[in-house]
């Protein structure tokens, strides 16, 4: 009954001091915002880098940086190229302990969103999460060359449906240039697969000749000529296997024997390799990024403890005009601990003020990075805040916003009844 009675006095002292009141409320919430965010961030990059492979014990491709393969093939970003031999995977899918193999191809785009070539088992043995397979939404996996499998954002992003023609163009990029499309050799969507929260939610599917029809009549990475064009018939007449892949993904009949196999794929004869295993790749990604995220979080520590020093400022600031209000609190019988209880009171409605507006501000902030995160990571950031990442700092921030009441608090709570009322004493 008591704290109520302070609380309700204290927010009608803050009432009446209403400006400052506000602008320290507003600074807290956006200092809480930029921890929050960047916390949440982090928590869901983890979890959908975490989620967006399961059941790989390999990724081998051309010689080079783990995270850098590991990047290309499973988050599709970057560009892979074409760095190994068709004839290397198809010998390394016949290697005994392999239970299987998929190729992989990227080079080519539609609308921004990269298209991965490979073979129609990947729909059959790619897992994601917790060893989740893919499901179709609508439609059935591709089976004819000019076939396409579209993720989840691609169809709700471009409205897309079954049995729509779309045209792939060269590169990465996001703007279609006739110049290097393939508008003459168009794919059919036959399948449009449940969202996954990971890249192949905006990954357009295709087969590896659908790949190689596309680029049949091109010579040394140049669109043909005019009178050198084929039409996609006479392109499927002529396909044939592709002579290099960007990678492969291999899953082994015994977990236990990946070490010796990547041992032995990356002093593979043919051609130089590396062989990665998603796990350690991941873990080295983190150590990479881990210097990124303590500077961020490092700084947004940094942000809260000025806007809380700030609130000090003013809560100490104002004692010496508040003198004669605490006079007459005294006078009609407060005791300097009721006195102290409202000064934290002000202070904790401030704090949890700011952490309202703090909330508000980082959830809208999350939505506005979602469709850029999406699109560019296949990262979808929730705004549900999960307990075990964001009730510490909002405990922490509620901790260091008492603290800072108390410098205030103890100063009012010295105060003796010699403070008059007039306001000259």
């Amino acid at each position: 009954m008591l704290m109520r009675f302070l609380l309700n006095l204290a927010w009608s002292s803050l009432g009446s001091r209403r400006f400052v009141a506000l602008l320290t409320v507003a600074c807290i919430g956006l200092g809480s915002a930029v921890l929050i965010v960047v916390e949440q961030i982090r928590t869901e990059a983890r979890e959908a880098f975490t989620r967006s492979v399961s059941g790989v014990d390999l990724i081998v491709g051309p010689r080079g940086g783990s995270v850098e393969l590991l990047m290309g093939v499973v988050f599709r970003t970057g560009t892979p190229g074409r760095g190994m031999t068709f004839e290397s995977y198809r010998q390394i899918a016949a290697l005994p302990g392999v239970a299987w193999a998929l190729p992989v191809s990227f080079g080519d785009s539609h609308d921004g969103y990269p298209v991965m070539g490979t073979e129609s088992d990947y729909f059959k043995h790619f897992r994601y999460g917790r060893s989740q397979s893919l499901v179709f939404a609508e439609g059935t996996p591709f089976s004819d060359i000019f076939d396409a499998v579209i993720g989840a954002e691609v169809a709700d992003k471009l409205g897309y449906q079954l049995n729509q023609q779309i045209a792939l163009e060269h590169g990465l990029e996001a703007a279609m240039d006739a110049a290097r499309g393939h508008q003459d050799k168009p794919f059919r969507i036959v399948g449009i697969l449940q969202r996954t929260g990971t890249a192949v939610d905006r990954t357009v599917h295709v087969s590896l000749a659908g790949i190689e029809a596309m680029h049949v009549d091109w010579l040394d990475g140049r669109p043909p000529d005019a009178m050198d064009k084929l039409t996609a018939e006479e392109a499927r007449l002529l396909v044939k296997a592709p002579e290099r892949l960007s990678a492969m993904l291999v899953a082994l009949d015994q977990r236990a024997a990946a070490l010796f196999m990547q041992a032995r794929l990356s002093n593979w004869p043919a051609e130089p390799l590396s062989a990665v295993m998603p796990g350690p790749a991941l873990l080295e990604l983190w150590q990479i990024v881990g210097v990124a995220e303590n500077v961020l979080r490092g700084m947004s520590w940094s942000v809260i403890t000025a806007v809380l020093v700030g609130m000090l400022t003013v809560l100490w600031s104002g004692l010496e005009e508040r003198r004669r209000e605490m006079a007459v609190l005294r006078a009609v019988g407060a005791r300097p601990r009721h006195i102290f209880l409202l000064v934290i009171g002000e202070a904790l409605l401030l704090t949890v003020g700011g952490l309202v507006v703090g909330i508000l501000f980082a959830t809208l902030t999350l939505l506005a990075l979602d469709n850029m995160l999406v699109q560019q990571y296949g990262v979808s950031l929730s705004t549900a805040f999960t307990g075990g990442t964001i009730a510490p700092l909002f405990a922490g921030i509620l901790l260091a916003g008492l603290l800072a009441g108390l410098l205030p608090a103890m100063r009012c709570y010295r105060r003796s009844l010699t403070d008059g009322l007039s306001p000259g004493t």
